[in-house]
């Protein structure tokens, strides 16, 4: 289970939570992933907006299984899916995928929230879960690059409720206990660098109000160890077929297919379900 990580990087996600490796995807590579994303229609016909407190919205379009399109390949890749594994410390499969996508001048904020605050309630029982966010564009803190507080990972599962303008965050008071002690990092990310967090680390993003553009490409995994105990619309333990990173240059600019993949965009097109049971607050993430 080789990684593309070194042993420091390797203990410093342990450590903080996240680790942010540079150039993951060559010049290249991340052409190619770009210009695909920006010109699949699949993708563009599927984003649906989430909101801010302020109105403003961030463009979004999910997927469950990554397929053979270039974008597919790349979650699928080696050096993807190794470093995962090193991760998250065994067989992991594809949780989910999506792109986020944040326009000039009217991209939305997100408040302060874990991943595993959402996916706790889709019946994953551990936290055997991370991210791996891709850059598109590049990130900058005018444009709304991701904010992670540094060793929050170790917070455990923070309760999360309804907020304003459709979004779900951590529980405000804890988030604002958290803040006082750990350090705020704003992760600015050229395009091709790959930012890898814990499931539990707190993170946010400010709205742009820049003229560039801030899209990223979030690919999620859960360990196979961790299958869902219920029924959910993100999968249950599927074979994660790897593939050599070289087929991602191969892939070119291949979209992806609408009989595989379009179902699935479909359904995650509207806003997750929230119910009330019981006075309690319940997201499908």
């Amino acid at each position: 289970m080789p990684s593309v990580l070194q042993k420091e990087q390797r203990q410093a996600y342990d450590r903080d939570g996240y680790i942010l490796v540079r150039e993951f995807f060559d010049t290249e590579e991340t052409a190619l992933l770009r210009a695909a994303i920006d010109k699949d229609p699949a993708i563009r016909g599927h984003f649906y907006d989430r909101g801010d407190a302020e109105g403003m919205t961030t463009k979004l379009a999910t997927w469950n299984h990554p397929g053979d399109s270039v974008y597919g390949i790349a979650a699928r890749s080696c050096k993807m899916v190794d470093t995962m594994e090193d991760l998250l410390g065994g067989e992991v499969y594809h949780y989910h995928s999506k792109i986020t996508a944040k326009e000039p001048y009217e991209g939305g904020a997100w408040e302060w929230h874990q991943d595993y605050g959402y996916w706790y309630n889709n019946g994953c029982l551990f936290p055997y879960m991370a991210s791996a966010m891709l850059a598109l564009d590049k990130c900058t803190k005018a444009n709304g690059c991701l904010q992670v507080l540094k060793g929050s990972h170790d917070l455990g599962r923070i309760d999360h409720g309804l907020l304003d303008g459709n979004q779900v965050g951590a529980d405000a008071k804890r988030v604002e206990q958290a803040q006082q002690r750990l350090e705020r990092i704003y992760c600015e990310m050229d395009p091709g660098d790959v930012l890898f967090f814990h499931c539990n680390t707190l993170h946010r993003s400010d709205q742009n109000r820049s003229p560039d553009r801030r899209w990223t490409l979030i690919c999620c995994y859960n360990a196979a160890r961790n299958n869902p105990f219920k029924e959910h619309h993100h999968p249950r333990y599927t074979p994660l077929e790897k593939v050599p990173d070289t087929a991602i240059k191969a892939a070119g600019l291949k979209f992806s297919d609408p009989s595989h993949e379009d179902a699935f965009l479909r359904k995650a097109k509207a806003p997750p379900d929230l119910k009330r049971k019981g006075g309690k607050l319940f997201t499908s993430g």
